[in-house]
């Protein structure tokens, strides 16, 4: 099992850059079954926050939501995550709050990887998989 970052989220459905199609490509391997994966509550507010920056809010809203359907049952963030996650924010010198805290639940949950664009979360203790071309095959190779 992995965990989507809001990156790959807003990648998979944005206008076009070179994460894209890579973006896409493992959103459809999630669909087909080919891969396990999850995400958080969070990460669905935050794409749905970025996304409605740029486009329709309700537009934004139906597309997390299509989200929730496909990467349920979601990965639940509890206290001992947070806890954990300030520990890895405070000795951290680039990743953010947000992503300490959802690289710690990724870790506890026995995540293989959290997917992200994000380079900070090369200083958590879970492994972090690039959503690029390559990081995506690897992903399917599995």
């Amino acid at each position: 099992m992995i965990v989507l970052d809001t990156t790959v989220l807003v990648y998979a459905l944005g206008s076009d850059h070179p994460l894209r199609e890579p973006c896409r490509n493992l959103i459809g391997a999630v669909a087909a079954g080919r891969i396990a994966a999850t995400t958080t509550v969070e990460v669905l507010q935050e794409f749905t926050h970025v996304r409605s920056r740029r486009r329709d809010r309700a537009e934004a809203a139906l597309l997390a939501r299509d989200y929730l359907d496909l990467l349920a049952p979601l990965l639940v963030v509890g206290e001992d995550d947070l806890q954990e996650g300030l520990r890895l924010y405070a000795r951290s010198e680039r990743l953010g709050a947000f992503d300490a805290v959802l690289a710690s639940a990724a870790g506890r949950a026995g995540a293989a990887a959290v997917v992200s664009a994000d380079a900070a979360f090369a200083e958590a203790d879970v492994a972090r998989v690039m959503p690029d071309a390559d990081g995506v095959a690897r992903l399917l190779e599995r």
